[in-house]
């Protein structure tokens, strides 16, 4: 896939668009996001992937479009399961409901630059040295069989490396100060809760990345792919906390979900290695005849296991409302 210079650059500038667009439109006047107004802009931000998805295919073909495609529903699915650490942080933090949109807009542009560092990096580390795919494979596995017997055990966020170090170096007030991240009082420049908890979310969502980013990798090796569908699931993640907040607890099995999503990624990607195998200690550094899984193949798995585990979980929460999870 040829990408031109311009195309990034027209990318990037929409997407700064699309924020500033943001910032003016819901937090002119800081409020508490209803139930409506965040479903229009769900809606909003799965459109433009939609839109932008049938863009590639048209000028693209088919099979980089199915690659976005199942990028972006694999990127959407995890960062949703991100948002149980997000309604964890925000109760542990005390974030205002009327500033709670502008926290997570402020935190995953944080994440989008970041992860963008991490794309860069991952690309040219897979271009370098394909047989990284045996350990991003591996990782997958593991992660996916750590989190289906594990799931969202933690009941209070644990402050990362990047908090306790600026409250280290900064000094931090104990109360909010309407949505200021920095104020100034007696001659002194403070940092307030809303700034940590930026960073909180920001760097949390980060540290998702660390799985994440192998995942989609392991449907599409196009850089441009990898990063629009990172930024249109993070861009919609925003208003999906307020959407479906009072759901997250009801996808009981979105955890199961998501490993059998992420060991399939994971086996997709052992078998890409094995097929342009270069190690020497493997059929003497010769590629090995094994089954070639597309994007069609890869692309019906996770949308059917998500279907099925989203079913799963509402039958069963149902059929016993004990199963619920308590997430405060």
């Amino acid at each position: 896939m040829n990408v031109p210079v311009w195309l990034w650059i027209a990318t990037i500038v929409g997407l700064l668009v699309l924020i500033a667009i943001d910032l003016v439109i819901v937090d002119r006047k800081p409020h508490e996001v209803t139930i409506g107004e965040a479903s229009r802009w769900v809606v909003f931000y799965i459109a433009l992937a939609v839109l932008f998805g049938l863009g590639i295919w048209m000028f693209s073909g088919w099979q980089f479009a199915g690659e976005f495609f199942a990028g972006y529903i694999t990127e959407y699915s995890l960062s949703i399961d991100n948002l149980f650490i997000f309604v964890i942080i925000m109760s542990t933090f005390s974030v205002p409901a009327i500033h709670q949109h502008k926290v997570l807009l402020i935190g995953i542009l944080m994440a989008l630059v970041m992860r963008g560092a991490f794309i860069a990096a991952g690309a040219q580390l897979i271009e370098r040295f394909t047989w990284v795919f045996f350990l991003f494979g591996a990782f997958l596995i593991y992660t996916g069989w750590k989190l289906a017997f594990t799931g969202h055990d933690d009941e209070e966020f644990k402050e990362n490396l990047f908090l306790r170090a600026i409250r280290r170096v900064l000094p931090v007030t104990k109360e909010y100060h309407e949505a200021k991240s920095f104020v100034r009082i007696d001659g002194k420049r403070w940092v307030t809760p809303m700034f940590v908890v930026m960073v909180a979310i920001g760097s949390t969502d980060l540290l998702f990345a660390l799985d994440s980013i192998p995942a989609i990798f392991g449907l599409t090796k196009e850089t441009y792919l990898v990063f629009t569908a990172n930024a249109f699931a993070l861009m919609g993640l925003r208003q999906l906390y307020f959407l479906i907040g009072g759901l997250l607890n009801k996808l009981v099995y979105l955890s199961v979900g998501l490993s059998v999503i992420l060991g399939f990624i994971g086996v997709k990607l052992i078998l890409e290695a094995l097929a342009t195998n270069q190690l020497s200690f493997i059929n003497d550094g010769q590629p090995l005849d094994v089954p070639h899984i597309g994007i069609e193949l890869s692309l019906s798995v996770i949308v059917g296991v998500l279907a099925i585990t989203t079913i799963a979980s509402l039958i069963k929460v149902r059929r016993d409302p004990e199963a619920v999870k308590q997430l405060d």
